[in-house]
């Protein structure tokens, strides 16, 4: 069992930078982690994912290039590093894991949830 906390987000500018984190409590280190995001009006999609040893990552071309995900395992704790923000960027950010190995794009693979947090980027 996973409870995921997240933090981070608010507002931005168009070109800032913006973190947002996501901690766990219970057994981390054998779950991947996924960052999903739902923007106004629209349905949740997939923004990266990052494997449970952290040896991989997969980001959707949206955010490719401009958002990071790491993890570190000692802090129970995966980021996601949002750079060069743009309107099309506001949303709903929810952080997600599941107990599988490599990386899934699908929400309903995950099966632990985070709060979720606004980000809002004004142009």
């Amino acid at each position: 069992q996973l409870q995921l906390v997240q933090s981070g987000g608010g507002s931005a500018q168009a070109g800032d930078s913006l973190s947002l984190s996501c901690v766990a409590s219970g057994n981390f280190n054998h779950y991947a982690f996924a960052w999903f995001r739902q923007p106004p009006g629209k349905e949740r999609e997939f923004v990266g994912a990052i494997t449970w040893n952290g040896a991989s990552t997969h980001y959707a071309d949206s955010v490719k290039g401009r958002f990071t995900i790491s993890r570190d395992n000692t802090k129970n704790m995966v980021l996601l590093q949002m750079n060069r923000l743009n309107s099309e960027d506001t949303a709903i950010y929810y952080c997600a894991a599941d107990g599988f190995v490599g990386i899934r794009l699908g929400a309903d693979d995950y099966g632990y949830w985070g709060q979720g947090t606004q980000v809002t980027v004004s142009s």
